[in-house]
């Protein structure tokens, strides 16, 4: 057997031989620590003694046994190391990293004494083919049409992704589209869905990611094929917009459960009744995908699945209600987020609630994954969840922000709320589970009349929000605990705002929001100052005629880096910088 011993990353492959002599039948089975074919927590290996590593560190045996003489067999040994690579920096995912912060600290450019109305504004939009509920990712220096360029990649509800250069006007460097009309494949309607929220067309809703070490964008499109309803995940090369090997996935998935839609006492995802809002999440070679609902229509149920990043082998798939109805996974846009153990968080929205007499229905919960295979390794459930289900007070209306590290107190924190207001910090090493009488078992809770849509950002120990018809509001933390430092004069409308944070270091912090007012209306950017959210630094209707934004989506996030800001919004990407 060839070679004996190897070591690989997990971003490679390993070709094994084996030779089998006195026998006329060469061919030979083949097991990774005695799992035949093995699997994904080992590794798989293929009829041919192809090897494809697991998405975690380890060492593991291959063995090859003679079909001819099934006594007679070699083993060989692989170890598996974690892939390292920062091929590619920039703001590769929703909200900045996998705690979701929000917070680009390496912008060198814009300060609060340089964005203002007179030095800051508009400088081109670039036209697209469909709204962009997606936030804009960038990529910084790709080698692209014969040069070092920054990238700006678009995706939007037409399922079309763009890479523009993020520095200049100008045509796009390569687009793609999934849907063909020749195979009559296209976006999914309004009508279909029977849900005007996204209107008049469904494709690409959430935010793609694009993994820093291969340069692969991953996107999650959303299509009619003949009348049948699909929900694909592509990967794409940044330099060039083809396709990858093995891209166009349709997803499926089935677990145990009661609840239609059914067969044989497994529940299975629907794609017509699931709404792929939530982010993407890229953690440890593993891309995670969340489902919603379309306006709570039909038998629809949250969704987390989990799928290998290099060859899109489903790892995992949890459903938050397979016996009970909804539990939607949306979070306004915002993804599931990651912390440094590997461990992924989400909260669902209203929906069926039994964990706490051993079932498995997570209605209105903040839950803890361990990993892949999507176990749930710990939960929260608000005391008044039956409330909350009565009166649609969805939970999952908010997304999770995963604080670092505290000195003191808890070390593990998680903040975020929900449609009823209410902001909960929890203890991630211990998070509460469900107790009737009250919340006294998590670390706070704040009471608030405003509902959250949207994710929190953070920046020097303080927290941002902007509830629905609330002001901007910054939390200082400490000791595990917040409270309210300081507020903008500027309230903003439903749906609310996710703040991002631009700042140089510990410097220049700058709050960055699209005040949307709901969809189609006039989008507004505003920046604030982070040391003090009162001090309005800049918002484009100073300017109207030359800073406008366009008209709105709701959810949008703007994106802030190297001294440009990109405002995704209905038909265009407007991009901000200082004027020249």
């Amino acid at each position: 057997m060839a070679p004996v011993s190897a070591a690989i990353t997990t971003m490679q492959t390993q070709q094994f031989t084996a030779t089998v002599t006195n026998a006329t039948n060469k061919t030979v089975t083949w097991k990774v620590d005695g799992v035949a074919g093995g699997n994904a927590n080992v590794g798989l290996i293929s009829t041919s003694g192809l090897y494809t590593p697991p998405v975690q560190a380890g060492t593991h045996t291959v063995t090859a046994t003679s079909v001819a003489d099934t006594g007679k067999s070699a083993n060989a040994t692989v170890t598996v190391s974690i892939a390292v690579s920062s091929s590619y920096r920039g703001v590769l995912t929703y909200h900045n990293d996998n705690m979701r912060s929000g917070q680009n600290l390496q912008e060198k450019i814009l300060t609060p004494a340089n964005v203002n109305a007179t030095t800051f504004g508009k400088l081109f939009s670039l036209p697209v083919d469909g709204a962009v509920y997606a936030q804009p990712l960038y990529v910084a220096g790709v080698s692209l049409g014969g040069q070092v360029r920054n990238v700006i990649i678009v995706a939007t509800e037409h399922n079309s992704v763009y890479a523009f250069d993020a520095d200049t006007y100008g045509a796009p460097l390569w687009q793609i589209n999934f849907n063909d009309d020749k195979k009559n494949i296209a976006p999914v309607s309004s009508v279909d869905t029977n849900c005007a929220d996204i209107n008049p067309e469904i494709g690409i809703t959430s935010t793609p990611v694009i993994d820093s070490a291969t340069g692969i964008l991953y996107v999650v499109a959303m299509t009619k094929e003949n009348g049948a309803f699909a929900h694909r995940i592509h990967m794409l090369d940044i330099v060039t917009g083809k396709e990858k090997t093995g891209s166009g996935l349709k997803i499926e998935a089935s677990v145990t459960g009661t609840s239609p839609p059914n067969n044989a006492g497994k529940l299975i995802f629907t794609s017509i009744l699931e709404n792929q809002r939530a982010a993407l999440l890229l953690n440890n070679n593993v891309i995670y995908i969340g489902f919603g609902s379309f306006c709570d229509f039909g038998n629809h149920h949250g969704w987390l699945l989990a799928y290998d990043a290099r060859n899109l082998n489903q790892l995992g798939a949890f459903s938050a209600t397979p016996n009970g109805t909804e539990g939607g996974i949306w979070q306004s846009g915002g993804g599931p987020a990651a912390d440094a153990d590997g461990n992924i968080y989400i909260i669902t929205g209203d929906g069926t609630f039994t964990a706490d007499t051993a079932g498995k229905d997570y209605g209105n919960t903040f839950i803890k994954f361990s990993g892949p295979t999507l176990n749930v390794a710990d939960y929260f459930t608000p005391f008044n969840q039956a409330t909350l289900d009565a009166i649609n007070g969805d939970l999952g209306s908010g997304a999770p922000l995963l604080l670092p590290d505290q000195s003191t107190g808890p070390k593990h924190l998680l903040v975020s709320a929900g449609k009823q207001g209410t902001i909960y910090m929890l203890n991630r090493d211990n998070m509460g589970k469900y107790q009737a009488s009250g919340d006294s078992q998590i670390v706070q809770t704040i009471p608030k009349s405003n509902s959250l849509f949207g994710t929190p950002a953070y920046f020097k120990n303080t927290i941002y929000m902007a509830a629905v018809g609330d002001k901007l509001k910054a939390y200082t933390l400490s000791n595990g605990q917040i409270a309210q430092a300081a507020e903008s004069t500027t309230s903003f409308n439903w749906p609310g705002a996710t703040p991002v944070i631009s700042a140089n270091g510990e410097n220049n912090g700058i709050v960055w929001l699209l005040r949307t007012n709901g969809s189609g209306s006039p989008a507004l950017l505003h920046a604030y100052s982070a040391a003090d959210v009162s001090i309005e630094l800049y918002n484009s209707n100073l300017n109207p005629a030359r800073d406008a934004p366009g008209a709105a989506v709701k959810f949008t996030v703007p994106t802030v880096m190297n001294g440009k800001v990109y405002a995704g919004t209905v038909g265009q990407v407007s991009v901000y910088g200082l004027l020249p």
